[in-house]
């Protein structure tokens, strides 16, 4: 190899090329890596020798000085590798030991807060609970569930109240978020307004409401009696609301096709009423952090504002509209107060929701379990 070390020897500079040393190497190169000392004193002071062993072994250094060549023996590459390693291990572990310390607060709380009421709701739910467990019972009282028709009920009450109420939140919460994004004038005065609902205190707001659908003294009846049309029962109404409909023109529907009832759809109006301000705030929060240059290039396009809406906000939106619906989605699975508050559940089960029926095993028939 014509590019190997150069060593010295004296004032006498070589350098390896291919198996012989020349003369004429570049001053002051003067390092050879070798793993072993040669194997003789002849060969240790031989710069062809060293040239020979160069590319053979590797760890030493030869050192040209006045009058000859002095070995001096360094630390090993696979040495310097293991220390660095080691260095490198524990500087991870060190890492990992401070990130799981800032973590612990945290972890504390979720355990406390979060893991521990999971695991002893789980408990007590195979128990023959009295203020006590009583008796282990096991998978039991999840069979008994299961072959309940009462809570299959309120299952398919909860998911028809869900199924409705979730796509009216986000279509009309999308629909004014994006009135509300317009350069229009009070329209900071209007966000507020939409979401003043959603931070009243819901008890408070629902028992409001449950007034204003009274069937005698409330106002919504008052008005609808102005226009000359029939008084409702509203929360008060278990039929369905086709069969309302259809009632006045002789048509008898089947119970499957009575749709929800009038309570259900009056429950929903109001969590609309509620929900909404929430979904539109979040919705602006979108809106914002969709660039400006996409809408100005689509008017560049000679886009309009349907299709710059279609291909460009929508699209944009969507971790948004899923974060929401996902949000709203449990909202209403996990809804209680404003439902007892308004109709605890009436008329009948027309509004018993999976909760509602929940508590209703707790507080009438001490089934903890």
């Amino acid at each position: 190899r014509s590019s190997a070390v150069n060593i010295g020897r004296g004032r006498t500079r070589y350098a390896c090329g291919g198996d012989a040393p020349r003369r004429g190497g570049r001053p002051g190169a003067m390092l050879v890596h070798l793993s072993h000392p040669p194997s003789t004193a002849k060969d240790a002071w031989s710069p062809g020798a060293a040239c020979r062993l160069h590319g053979r072994w590797r760890a030493s250094t030869v050192r040209a000085v006045r009058g000859g060549v002095v070995a001096q023996s360094l630390t090993s590459a696979e040495g310097r590798t293991g220390r660095m390693a080691r260095a490198m291990r524990g500087r991870r572990a060190r890492e990992i030991g401070l990130g799981y310390l800032l973590l612990l607060p945290a972890l504390l709380l979720l355990g406390v807060f979060e893991f521990f009421p999971v695991a002893y709701g789980l408990f007590i739910s195979m128990c023959d609970w009295r203020l006590s467990c009583v008796r282990f019972v096991g998978l039991e009282n999840y069979a008994r569930a299961l072959g309940d028709g009462e809570w299959w009920q309120a299952l398919l009450v909860t998911a028809t109240y869900s199924l409705i109420s979730v796509p009216i939140q986000l279509a009309l919460g999308l629909v004014i978020a994006y009135l509300l994004f317009q350069r229009i004038k009070g329209r900071e005065a209007l966000r507020v307004m939409f979401f003043l609902p959603y931070i009243t205190p819901m008890v408070a707001s629902a028992a409001v409401w449950a007034y204003l659908y009274s069937p005698d003294k409330g106002v919504i009846n008052g008005f609808i009696s102005a226009l000359g049309l029939p008084r409702s029962r509203w929360l008060g109404e278990g039929a369905g609301v086709f069969t309302l409909l259809f009632r006045p023109l002789g048509i008898d529907l089947p119970t499957w096709a009575a749709g929800p009832s009038m309570a259900m759809i009056a429950l929903i109006a109001y969590t609309t009423w509620v929900f909404v301000g929430y979904d539109i705030t979040i919705f602006l929060a979108g809106l914002g952090n969709i660039p400006a240059q996409l809408y100005d290039a689509a008017k560049v396009d000679g886009a309009s504002g349907w299709a710059a809406f279609r291909h460009i906000t929508l699209p944009l939106l969507s971790p948004t509209t899923y974060f929401l619906l996902v949000i709203t989605i449990i909202g209403t699975f996990q809804a209680f107060n404003h439902i007892y508050v308004m109709t605890a559940g009436g008329p009948g089960d027309a509004t018993t929701t999976a909760s509602i029926f929940i508590f209703r095993q707790l507080r009438e028939f001490n089934r903890y379990g």
